[in-house]
Formats: C-alpha cells, sequence, structure tokens
C-alpha cells in the first residue's frame, strides 16, 4: 500500500549540526530510534489527543504527528524533531491504546477475523530552519480467528495496554496475525524508519554519514 506523499517546506543548508529530538515517550519509538545510532534526547510533548468530530484514523494520526513535532519544536527551535502517532482503523473505527484489560479483551475481540490498517504518521519539524515534512505508512494486518482463551493467554503475556490495537508484533502479538502487509517493516512497530530516515536527510542529518564521521 503505498505511502502517503509527504508535505515538506524546503531547509536551508544547515550551518553547523543539529540536536536530534525524540518527541514522544514511548518506548518502542525510542527503540525504533536507536537503530540509527544517532544520538538523541526525548521529550514528552503536551497535545490534547482527542479526535476531532468525523476525523478519520489516518487523519488523526497525521494530526498528531505534526502536532507533537510542532509543540517540541516550539520549546527547542534549533533542534529537529520528531513526531509521531499511530491510530489503528478498523472499518472506520479509530482503535487507539487500550489502557486497560477490559478494553484491550474488546478491541482484541472485534478484531478477531478481521483485516485492519494500523495508520503510522511521522513529522520532522526544525522551527529555526524552516523545516517541515510528514508522511505516513499504513500497515494492513489480518488478524486470525481468536477464542477468549487465547485472547487472554496473549495479554497476560504482553500486555499492551500501552499500543494501539491492543498487539505487539514484535513480541507474541505476531501469533495472533495471519499476514501484515507494508512498504516499511518498522511502521507497525511504532516509527517508519525508512522514511523517518528519508527525512532526517532533508533535515541535514544523515545517519550514514553520522556514523562515518566517527570512525
Amino acid at each position: 500500500m503505498p505511502e502517503h506523499a509527504p508535505s515538506s517546506s524546503p531547509l536551508a543548508t544547515p550551518l553547523a549540526p543539529r540536536a536530534l529530538i525524540l518527541g514522544s515517550t514511548s518506548r518502542y519509538r525510542r527503540e525504533l530510534l536507536q537503530r540509527l545510532g544517532l544520538p538523541f534526547e526525548v521529550v514528552a510533548p503536551q497535545v490534547d489527543e482527542t479526535p476531532r468530530p468525523g476525523e478519520t484514523p489516518a487523519a488523526l494520526a497525521q494530526r498528531l504527528a505534526l502536532e507533537k513535532a510542532r509543540a517540541v519544536a516550539a520549546l527547542h527551535p534549533e533542534a529537529v524533531v520528531i513526531g509521531s502517532d499511530q491510530v489503528a482503523d478498523l472499518r472506520g473505527r479509530p482503535l487507539g491504546k487500550p489502557g486497560t484489560h477490559d478494553i484491550a479483551v474488546e478491541q482484541l475481540r472485534a478484531m478477531s477475523g478481521q483485516a485492519l490498517v494500523f495508520h503510522t504518521a511521522v513529522a520532522v519539524v526544525c522551527q529555526a530552519g524552516g523545516f517541515e515534512q510528514q508522511r505516513t505508512v499504513p500497515a494492513t494486518v489480518r488478524v486470525r480467528a481468536l477464542t477468549d482463551a487465547e485472547i487472554e493467554a496473549y495479554l497476560r503475556v504482553d500486555q499492551p495496554y500501552d499500543c494501539a490495537g491492543s498487539a505487539k508484533a514484535e513480541g507474541l502479538g505476531i501469533a495472533l496475525l495471519s499476514a501484515i502487509e507494508s512498504d516499511d517493516p518498522t511502521a507497525l512497530i511504532g516509527l517508519p524508519l525508512i522514511g523517518t530516515c528519508d527525512m532526517l536527510r532533508a533535515a541535514g542529518i544523515d545517519p550514514l554519514a553520522a556514523q562515518g564521521a566517527r570512525s
């Protein structure tokens, strides 16, 4: 499934390397970003994540990713800031983080035997550089027909109460699925690294060049 076309504002050639900030407290996004070997800080964005009336799951993820990046960039204008959000879409119904066991059970029952799309949006913003880009990467997931016993066994192990759609594909949650389709293998976990690398390069931070500079 194709990526959402990124919106962008060109960045003037940076005069000096800029600090990198992940505008998220998600441990999953932090672990994914660490794969790039770049030094970065983590700052919690102060954003109201309440969906707007009539807002689609994809639009919600896009808006929140950009709002998170902008909120942190306003506090750190010289830095390059990454914001991200993920919303699961079950036939137009948004599935966010369950927060509780009962809601997770209800979500997994609704997902049983169904196909749904996880919309993972990422935005990169540098206020001082006049840079702003974002894109959304969908991942279509097909869920096996699940019994209540399987749902309870899964939740007991993974406890995915901070995951959209109540499933950790990087954990035992993979056993709930029959197929995953996406252009970016890390999108489902919470941060599409292929698109993130593209936008970081455009913002003046090249993960490969950074490694070469350290060697």
